[in-house]
C-alpha cells in the first residue's frame, strides 16, 4: 500500500493506493487503526480478482454471502469508518462490482483481493464516531448519542 496525506487540517484526507494481491477490507482497517482514525468516509474505485459481499437478511440477523470468483471492476466502494467497542476501527463498506458481461453485483464488502489496484480517498470527520450493537437488528451501527465533537 502507498498512502499520502493530502490535507492535514481538521478533516485529514488520505489517498491510499492498494497494490495487487492486497486484501482491501483488511488493509483499510489496518491503515485506519495505524492513523487513529475514529470517524471517516471512504470512497474508492479499482478492481478485484475475487471478492465476497454480503446481503443482510434482517429476519435471520445475518449476512448472506455472495462470492465473486472472477475479475471484477470496483465501480463504487463507499462507506464509513467508526470506532468499535474494542477501540479499533470498524468499517462499513458497500460495493458495486461490475462483471465482464456488464452485469453488477452489490452488497456489504466483506473482502476483496486487489487486482491490479484500488484507489481510495479516506476523509476523516472532525467528530469521533462510535459503533454500538443494535439489539433489534443485531447490526453494529453508528451511535450518535455516543459520538463527541
Amino acid at each position: 500500500m502507498k498512502s499520502k496525506s493530502i490535507n492535514d487540517g481538521v478533516e485529514r484526507t488520505f489517498v491510499l493506493i492498494l497494490d495487487q494481491g492486497e486484501e482491501a477490507f483488511k488493509s483499510i482497517t489496518e491503515f485506519a487503526d495505524r492513523e487513529s482514525i475514529s470517524g471517516a468516509s471512504v470512497a474508492a474505485i479499482g478492481a478485484f480478482s475475487e471478492a465476497r459481499v454480503g446481503w443482510f437478511d434482517l429476519n435471520a440477523r445475518t449476512y448472506k454471502p455472495i462470492e465473486v470468483n472472477e475479475q471484477c471492476e470496483v465501480l463504487s466502494l463507499i462507506g464509513d469508518v467508526a470506532q468499535g467497542d474494542d477501540g479499533k476501527a470498524s468499517l462499513h463498506l458497500h460495493a458495486v462490482l461490475g462483471r465482464a458481461d456488464g452485469s453488477a453485483l452489490a452488497g456489504h464488502l466483506k473482502s476483496g483481493v486487489v487486482r491490479p489496484t484500488l484507489e481510495i480517498i479516506l476523509t476523516e470527520s472532525p467528530a469521533h464516531l462510535r459503533k454500538r450493537e443494535d439489539p433489534e437488528s443485531g447490526l453494529t451501527l453508528i451511535s450518535l448519542a455516543a459520538s463527541s465533537g
